[in-house]
């Protein structure tokens, strides 16, 4: 090899390492996300560079749109739904407490890296997220090099159920939307031991609500569109106090993402599964919720 060849290979980022699937069930999830391109995630992150995997929240802002006729209307369109995605996420870090430039953050279930990324501009501190998928901590980490934040921003792929962080080791944690793939005795049994005596847990998920009684067709539509196993609301309560953490907020934001599914329905974005949470939204069936919960 050449000196230029021998500096570059020096300097490379070192190959993830990939472990085997615990289950069967884990090995489907990591090929399913492996697999996954969809515009609606793709495009509306080229908007900034912010890629995300969940929804949005807020009043759209039909000024942004444009009017009738508009020929930038669809790419103004794109651009107001990435608006309202990245103000989901930042509602959620806002939930984190005092965050200090020393502490290390936890993202389960990190996706592609936006929310690492948010959260390392606003506190300075460094991110670690961990993610069933090769494919999506490898464009994370990509990101976090082309940002120059690799040295504070890190994806790895593992179990969320079974982290390699040191106990008490985070200041916080979160799951945004991914909560819906795991149990959630096990997944805040590890949050509960990562997490330092007095640190913040986060989640904003989706979780059908008890009072309609079973979960609804509209939901059972959404488990079979991205292969997952949404619980209920009083799952996730029972769950948290069964390990440690103390709900300290439970915001219902149903009302607050109707607008983005509304929004999405009439982009080019679709996916066939919009009726779905649209319809479980208005219908009481299906609820948004964050809680916010300390380890006690």
């Amino acid at each position: 090899m050449t000196n230029a060849e021998l500096t570059a290979a020096a300097s490379a980022p070192a190959p993830l390492r990939i472990p085997s699937p615990a289950t069967p069930y884990q090995g489907d999830i990591a090929r399913y996300w492996d697999g996954e391109a969809r515009p609606v995630n793709l495009r509306l992150g080229d908007v900034d560079g912010l890629y995300h995997h969940h929804y949005g929240i807020g009043k759209v802002d039909s000024d942004a749109l444009g009017g009738p006729g508009d020929a930038g209307s669809e790419k103004k369109l794109i651009a107001e739904l990435h608006r309202l995605e990245s103000a989901q996420a930042e509602f959620l870090l806002s939930h984190l407490g005092d965050i200090e430039e020393r502490d290390t953050l936890l993202d389960a279930g990190c996706g592609r890296g936006g929310s690492m990324v948010m959260a390392h501009q606003r506190f300075g501190c460094r991110v670690e997220g961990v993610t069933l998928s090769a494919k999506q901590a490898d464009f994370a980490n990509g990101r976090a090099r082309e940002l120059g934040m690799q040295d504070h921003v890190r994806a790895r792929v593992c179990n969320m159920l079974a982290t390699p962080f040191e106990t008490g080791s985070a200041a916080a944690s979160w799951n945004n939307e991914s909560s819906m793939y795991v149990d959630l005795h096990d997944l805040f049994a590890e949050h509960s031991r990562v997490l330092e005596v007095g640190g913040r847990y986060v989640t904003i998920t989706g979780c059908w609500n008890p009072r309609y009684g079973q979960p609804s067709k509209w939901v059972s539509q959404i488990n079979a569109h991205f292969e997952c196993n949404i619980h209920s609301r009083r799952e996730y309560l029972r769950a948290m106090a069964d390990n440690r953490l103390v709900p300290q907020a439970v915001v219902d934001l149903t009302p607050d993402t109707l607008p983005y599914w509304e929004l999405r329905a009439t982009s080019s974005l679709v996916t066939g599964i919009e009726d779905a949470f649209i319809n479980s939204y208005r219908d009481g069936s299906f609820q948004y919720l964050l809680i916010a919960a300390d380890r006690v």
